[in-house]
């Protein structure tokens, strides 16, 4: 009886945590594009948890700025363990550098890819002529190859398009996380003094009053 009633309150409580709706591979897909509360409260609150980490500015805005020079790369799917290899050699905080990765988002990544390609072409312009524009991708067979993967589809069919991006998300992944470090710095640092003084004032008020009032004559 007793054991029947301890699995009831179980199976209550199990149902209370589970998911009443799974969700498809759709709505999955949906959700990453458009998450439920829109980019811009899921931007806001990514910028609250990065300025609310327990490390020293410099290491949270390093890490953050590994973040953003990671997102400008083409591989789609590393940018995580770019961000970390970088946080670790710069020894930054990871859990910023993970956190600095959402400036490459399904909003921004379409303005990323092209800008890094332009000027990936700009600098390659001596073999300009053999390297294939973004719109050639629209094609059928463009399509294809990216609908493939890169590693369905082989790196050498790729090329021609990820050299480019390859080279242009450098100049402007140094300058975006240059750029991202200039402004999470002092916003950090901030945060922090405004916390230390809250906390400061706090032990002040909770310390115990001390002197001759109410001492007896």
């Amino acid at each position: 009886m007793e054991g029947s009633r301890r699995q009831g309150a179980r199976g209550r409580r199990a149902g209370v945590f589970a998911r009443r709706h799974r969700r498809d591979w759709r709505q999955s897909a949906r959700h990453a594009i458009w998450p439920r509360r829109g980019w811009r409260r899921t931007l806001a609150y990514i910028w609250k948890r990065i300025v609310r980490l327990s490390a020293s500015p410099h290491a949270v805005a390093a890490g953050v700025a590994a973040g953003a020079l990671a997102s400008f790369t083409p591989f789609i799917g590393l940018h995580f363990l770019l961000a970390f290899l970088i946080a670790f050699l710069i020894r930054a905080n990871m859990l910023a550098a993970a956190l600095g990765t959402a400036i490459g988002n399904p909003l921004t990544f379409p303005l990323i890819w092209a800008s890094t390609y332009e000027v990936g072409r700009w600098i390659l312009s001596g073999g300009a002529d053999h390297i294939a524009h973004p719109a050639d991708a629209m094609t059928p067979a463009g399509t294809g190859v990216l609908a493939e993967g890169l590693f369905q589809a082989g790196i050498e069919r790729l090329w021609p398009v990820l050299k480019p991006m390859l080279v242009g998300s450098v100049p402007l992944g140094v300058l975006a996380a240059v750029v991202t470090y200039a402004a999470v710095y002092p916003a950090v640092r901030g945060f922090q003094a405004r916390r230390r003084d809250r906390l400061s004032r706090h032990r002040v008020a909770l310390r115990p009053v001390t002197g001759h009032e109410g001492a007896p004559s």
